[in-house]
């Protein structure tokens, strides 16, 4: 599709796919940060549950709330102007019922701004997806490696290595199709499998940790600047090391307090 100034929808992914051109999305949680994703000409940005650990230092994405995710999303809409956004379902917003579903969904439209939600697991979840496209809101699936499920995986865990596992990823991938979603995130799967996902799909897949046959890529901003010199994930590739660049420029404003380089004359108004 190229850089141009048109608002990306979900149409555009499907034409994408159709066309055989890769969708690039990535997770991020501020305007500033966004602004520039937008400029480079990104296609999609996820605000996304990672924030609890990203942003908020937890141990995982459960404690975070709805709230959450609006104050996140309202302010990355700000510095959007092309790609499309969209807001994570965080847990128990739609586990509960699917009536409260929608209204968390709806939440996350009116106060977030965002223009799709998503929301994690396969079949389980597909009444749920149903009611609440049903109601004009376009949702994305997640499968696989779902971060809301790290208990009953034991911890943040590769899924579809064994057959019986294999087979329910592809069944929920289809249930989740015919439920409505304009695409499904594939986290944490082998790469085989993420193909053969992708193949049997007329919707878009977009993959973390899943191979490069996935219709679209996801990461977050952070991972792909490198900005925790502590978190090498397999799935991410670091296309800097912001983590070093900011600790010398810290560093070198300390220096400069200090010793009374800064501020200059240049700095400072007679």
């Amino acid at each position: 599709m190229g850089k141009d100034n048109k608002k990306k929808t979900i149409l555009d992914f499907q034409l994408m796919k159709d066309k055989n051109e890769k969708i690039t999305f990535l997770t991020s949680y501020d305007a500033t940060f966004v602004k520039i994703l937008d400029e480079a000409g990104i296609d999609g940005i996820l605000v996304g549950d990672s924030l609890g650990m990203v942003i908020q230092g937890k141990q995982n994405t459960l404690e975070v709330t709805v709230e959450d995710i609006i104050y996140h999303t309202s302010i990355v809409s700000r510095g959007i102007t092309k790609a499309h956004l969209v807001a994570d379902m965080p847990f128990m917003s739609y586990q509960v019922s699917k009536e409260e579903a929608l209204k968390n969904a709806g939440r996350l439209i009116k106060e977030g701004r965002a223009e799709s939600v998503k929301l994690e697991g396969g079949a389980f979840v597909a009444d749920t997806v149903h009611h609440i496209q049903k109601a004009g809101i376009p949702v994305m699936g997640h499968i696989g490696l779902t971060p809301q499920s790290i208990h009953k995986f034991g911890g943040f865990r590769i899924q579809g290595r064994d057959e019986k596992r294999r087979d329910e990823l592809l069944r929920d991938a289809k249930i989740l199709e015919e439920a409505g979603v304009f695409a499904i995130v594939l986290e944490g799967i082998p790469a085989p499998l993420a193909k053969e996902i992708t193949a049997s799909l007329k919707i878009p897949t977009i993959g973390v940790g899943a191979g490069v046959h996935c219709d679209g890529q996801v990461l977050v901003i952070y991972d792909l600047l490198g900005m925790d010199n502590s978190f090498f994930p397999k799935f991410a590739k670091r296309y800097a090391n912001l983590h070093e660049i900011i600790n010398s420029a810290v560093r070198n404003y300390i220096e400069d307090v200090r010793s009374e380089k800064f501020p200059s004359e240049e700095n400072s108004f007679n």
